[in-house]
């Protein structure tokens, strides 16, 4: 990584929270919120991705300390929310009111948004339900929450760059489930016994790992597995959310593109994204105009690949200045 003041300020320690609190946000959830950086600042909104994966220390370096007021917060079922991994009363219509509940809890007028992968999905779900809430958005990893998708992400692609990944991860199946590999999986990781649950969940989270990377580190997927290990939690939401189309109408996110206009925004995608190929980035790019889309050249789907976080600190720094 280059040693200018950008990258020293990523490589240093991600700063802490100033505040942090559990909001009831009905049906018997509570979502833990954090407040990073400047109180009174430019309010800014991290939605972190998966669903599940839960709000990271690290995303907190995306902000400037000294102008940003950043909300980070895990999602329903998420990271530090309780109760940790309830799929019930776990809609996408139920995260955005509860982005909003946030939003009114800490009076913010207007907000940036900011959002990778899943969180993309989510932040643009946001945005059109509640445009005259957001003054520009930052988007990363581009996921339009559809089956096409999906289906590219967890086989068609698979297939055809890491045939010898796609192989081990059908293989894991029975032979009368190997047609039909994310059905059989999400039932798995659905299911109420944990002897089928847990092996499944563990195979889909390390197979999806290896795929999000350019040069992905670990390539096996695990055959052995550690009784009573904790289930990955994205493994299980995603199931969730995969079963109910992510809770969204076919193409309801295109087609709706028409309520972002008059809010810029930036995208950032890597060429190489397997599990959200350009194709999505650049399709939303051509429904919002106001948008800029940019292809990080040497970068897969991991947010973490080379030079994305400047990317984006650079663009959410541009963008707070309008």
């Amino acid at each position: 990584m280059k040693t200018n003041s950008t990258s020293q300020t990523i490589t240093a320690a991600p700063p802490r929270p100033f505040d942090a609190i559990m909001l009831d946000v009905g049906d018997g959830h509570w979502v833990y919120v954090e407040e990073v950086g400047k109180k009174g600042g430019i309010p800014v909104l991290f939605l972190h991705g998966g669903p599940g994966s839960g709000s990271q220390h690290a995303h907190r370096v995306l902000f400037d300390t000294k102008r940003h007021h950043a909300f980070l917060f895990d999602q329903r079922g998420a990271g530090r929310s309780h109760p940790y991994l309830e799929i019930r009363a776990n809609t996408t219509a139920h995260l955005v009111a509860d982005i909003e509940r946030i939003r009114e809890h800490f009076a913010i007028e207007k907000w940036l948004v900011v959002g990778g992968s899943w969180g993309s999905t989510l932040a643009l779900s946001y945005a059109q339900a509640h445009p005259e809430r957001v003054s520009a958005i930052v988007l990363r990893a581009v996921f339009l929450g559809t089956a096409r998708e999906v289906s590219w992400a967890f086989v068609e692609g698979p297939k055809r760059f890491r045939p010898e990944l796609y192989e081990a991860f059908v293989n894991f199946l029975p032979k009368d489930e190997q047609a039909s590999p994310i059905e059989s999986y999400v039932a798995r990781i659905l299911s109420d016994d944990q002897a089928t649950s847990a092996p499944a969940a563990h195979v889909w989270g390390a197979y999806e790992r290896a795929l999000s990377e350019l040069k992905p580190a670990q390539c096996e997927l695990p055959m052995t597995f550690e009784a009573g290990k904790r289930l990955p939690p994205t493994a299980l939401m995603e199931a969730h959310y995969i079963r109910n189309d992510f809770f969204l109408e076919p193409d309801q996110l295109i087609s709706n593109c028409d309520k972002l206009r008059g809010i810029p925004g930036a995208i950032f995608q890597g060429r190489y994204d397997l599990l959200c190929p350009p194709a999505q980035a650049f399709a939303l790019s051509r429904a919002w105009p106001e948008c800029k889309l940019n292809f990080m050249e040497a970068a897969g789907h991991s947010w973490s690949e080379p030079g994305v976080i400047e990317a984006m600190r650079a663009a959410i720094s541009k963008l707070s200045a309008r």
